[in-house]
């Protein structure tokens, strides 16, 4: 690890599933769906017993919120863009074979923010409110533990470079 970089690792399957993951996080974020709960989430509307307030606020900063969500996410599939080469052609040796990436210190951020809005994506999404609203047998929830899993790890690299 370097002052200028945070290092992380993924092995190949995580790149490519994480690769994945964003691109539909930035398939939602450009759909600026008005009647869709989990963009609610990503941009709550400060005023909900004001009706004229509220609709100030969408037309005014709904779109700029999600555009710098975009924006982030971007930055976290540049850098994953080198997990793309895998997705028709991985082997099961590819599979585990750990990468390092090198994340600018400049970028961390943008990932934080990008780990962390997906895990409140797919929270809106699976109906978790609190703790114990996780449901061990329901697969989907495998990918929220891992994000937040990942999440932990870039923390935890960030606090130690």
């Amino acid at each position: 690890m370097t002052a200028e970089s945070v290092e992380i690792t993924l092995v190949t399957l995580e790149g490519v599933r994480l690769g994945e993951v964003i691109d539909e996080f930035s398939t939602l974020l450009s759909s600026r769906a008005d009647d869709d709960a989990a963009l609610e989430r990503l941009a709550p509307n400060p005023y909900p017993d004001d009706e004229q307030a509220s609709q100030e606020f969408v037309a005014a900063m709904r779109d700029d919120l999600l555009d710098r969500r975009l924006a982030d996410a971007d930055t976290v599939r540049r850098a994953l863009a080198s997990f793309d080469a895998f997705r028709a052609t991985m082997t099961d040796d590819d599979a585990l074979h750990a990468h390092t990436l090198k994340i600018p210190r400049s970028e961390v951020d943008a990932w934080l923010r990008t780990l962390n809005a997906v895990r409140l994506v797919l929270a809106t999404r699976l109906g978790i409110l609190e703790d114990d609203d996780h449901d061990p047998e329901d697969p989907r929830f495998g990918i929220y533990d891992w994000i937040g899993y990942r999440l932990e790890l870039l923390i935890d690299a960030e606090l130690d470079a």
